[in-house]
């Protein structure tokens, strides 16, 4: 009887574990599918934030608005490479910037601190000299918050 129940007790703490486990790779497959929708809310905001519907996007850059539909919903998770040149081209914004954010390889010094810039402006459209402050005065005080929180 004693070992019945020691088996029983394991079989009760491999099924626990087995759920918490579980329960763990749900949540880091959350995070990878929220990190493969970059490119998504990037296409998204940069759309949104130079006045175009998908009808004109369709119209200034040949891809399909069933197709850019599907990419900013993420339905589309790596469009081709020229796709991409295609959107940039007419976001005005930098191709090596999109390739990155559609997981392709980009070289060294291809996208530079100027092409991170340049998608922060995409997102968020253009700022005042005064807003622009604000950002930098709250990017400072998250960045100081996050150090704290390290040590």
């Amino acid at each position: 009887m004693a070992k019945f129940i020691g088996d029983l007790a394991k079989l009760w703490l491999w099924a626990v574990a087995s759920e918490i486990l579980l329960v763990i790779l749900s949540k880091s497959s959350t995070l990878y599918s929220m990190d493969t929708n970059q490119l998504a809310r990037f296409l998204v905001s940069a759309r949104k934030n130079r006045g175009l519907t998908l009808r004109q996007v369709e119209a200034g850059s040949g891809v399909s608005n069933a197709y850019l539909s599907q990419l900013e919903r993420g339905k589309i998770k790596q469009p081709s490479p020229n796709v991409l040149h295609a959107l940039a081209e007419c976001y005005d914004i930098s191709y090596a910037l999109l390739m990155q954010r559609a997981g392709y390889p980009v070289p060294k010094g291809a996208a530079p601190a100027a092409d991170r810039l340049e998608g922060l402006a995409a997102r968020v459209g253009t700022v005042t000299p005064a807003e622009e402050d604000a950002l930098a005065d709250y990017l400072t005080f998250i960045r100081e918050r996050g150090a704290r929180h390290i040590t």
